[in-house]
């Protein structure tokens, strides 16, 4: 992953010293030559900060762009390398584990032995774990707003009326499409409580006994894994349920769904009151899980694509991704006195919230630097991989030509493609150690800590 940036930086320097010399921050300070000009923060302002967001670097949105991109995604990892590290180290305080230098794989397998240790001494039978992973996608809305101002700075006349808050999605598509949502089960209601002949993604209020694909609460004809102090089934069920099965997964509902129901689109697309989660043939107005192209705001801009990449690249790398879908159920050992029924189950309360945490933290880690979510390709191409693609076009810029940026921000722009090569550099090498030891987390915390 380094090579790319590596390489631009070498083809970048000679040709800003070259095709720059033309033009200054404004008609009264360009002398017509680097030799003996000023500081450029005195007629330029000061330089701009890859990692501090600025957008004034070059004074091109297009090469800006990019630059804030890898900033944004520099930011992200460091951010959630801190909260990961943060709450690893709490969850060994209330565990009992010592941490005496950095969190890695190591730990994270110690700590997870010590929480494994406890579950076996304090629960009857297993810890029963529902849990649906993270979705991570990237804003419609950042890539429309990055793509108008974009064309905006590059001279383009935009349209008197913008375009909608939508982009041409290569993946899945959720929320609104103006075209025809296709695949399985890709239609999607939302009510409090509705009959569903599809698939039900929240809770089934069973109306009559059934197999219930998650937690049984009520009557279970079978063996129940886990109980509530009244008795009552609170765990997988092997048999059927009687209550309501609080689904892991969406699945088929013999009773009334709760949360939201998936059906599969008849011919033309979804109903007006369903929302798209599928495929969709024109414009995705919610999000894209996967590649997308923004919209144009002008209706003739030559910059349109060098401001598709950046503004690809802006949303991939500001990606959100959603907390995962997680129940934990368990039953205590008769013999355990009330004290350590207590301290047990704060325990299993401050794993279970500081759990969800770093599950969702790992989800977008991943995502950014290797577009996959627990082994989920969700980008084709990664946002990583997307911003060095982008940063690579620049190689092939014609600067006097296609750009404007003044002469006075050649240095800026050159300490910028340095910043970009320790950032790329970084990312490709600082960022294995941590996923390895998420991983160890979150497969652990998926798998019920050995259940």
């Amino acid at each position: 992953m380094r090579k790319v940036v590596f390489g631009l930086g070498a083809v970048m320097a000679p040709v800003l010293v070259g095709s720059l010399i033309a033009t200054g921050c404004s008609e009264e300070n360009g002398d017509g030559g680097l030799g003996g000009l000023p500081d450029p923060a005195e007629l330029c302002g000061p330089c701009g900060d890859i990692l501090q967001g600025d957008v004034g670097i070059s004074g091109d949105a297009r090469i800006d762009g990019v630059f804030k991109a890898l900033g944004n995604m520099r930011n992200a990892t460091l951010s959630i390398q801190a909260d990961f590290d943060g709450e690893i180290r709490a969850l060994a305080e209330v565990w009992g584990v010592e941490i005496t230098g950095e969190v890695n794989a190591d730990v994270v397998d110690d700590l997870v032995a010590e929480i494994e240790a406890e579950i076996t001494a304090n629960v009857q039978g297993e810890l029963v774990v529902d849990y649906q992973p993270p979705r991570c996608e990237a804003s419609v809305n950042v890539a429309v707003d990055v793509q108008a101002k974009c064309e905006v700075k590059a001279g383009c006349t935009v349209m008197a009326t913008p375009p909608e808050l939508s982009v041409e999605c290569e993946g899945t598509c959720t929320g609104g499409c103006t075209g025809e949502c296709s695949g399985e089960f890709s239609c999607e209601v939302t009510a409090p409580s509705i009959q569903c002949e599809g698939q039900c993604e929240g809770s089934c209020e069973l109306e009559v006994a059934a197999a219930c694909e998650g937690t049984c609460r009520g009557e279970c004809t079978g063996t129940c894994s886990a109980q509530d102090s009244m008795g009552n089934c609170a765990g997988s069920c092997d048999g059927t349920c009687e209550g309501t099965c609080e689904l892991s997964a969406a699945a088929s509902c013999s009773g009334s769904c709760t949360g939201k129901c998936l059906t599969t689109p008849p011919s033309g697309g979804c109903e007006a009151e369903a929302s798209c989660r599928g495929t969709c043939s024109a414009q995705c107005e919610g999000s894209c899980e996967g590649n997308f192209t923004p919209p144009s705001a002008s209706a003739e801009c030559e910059a349109s694509a060098d401001c598709q990449a950046s503004a690809r690249a802006e949303a991939q790398a500001s990606l959100e991704c959603t907390p995962p879908q997680l129940t934990v159920d368990f039953a205590l050992q008769a013999n355990i006195d009330a004290e350590a029924r207590a301290a047990f189950t704060a325990k299993m309360r401050e794993l279970r919230v500081r759990g969800v945490a770093i599950i969702q933290g790992a989800a977008k880690y991943e995502a950014l630097i290797t577009g996959e979510v627990e082994g989920r390709v969700v980008f084709e191409t990664s946002p990583l991989e997307a911003v060095q693609a982008s940063s690579e076009g620049l190689e092939d810029i014609d600067f006097e030509g296609d750009f404007n940026v003044p002469v006075l921000k050649a240095a800026c722009l050159l300490d910028a493609f340095g910043d970009a090569v320790s950032i790329a550099g970084d990312l490709a090498t600082d960022t294995g150690a941590t996923i390895e030891a998420q991983a160890a987390f979150v497969g652990a915390f998926s798998g019920g800590f050995g259940g």
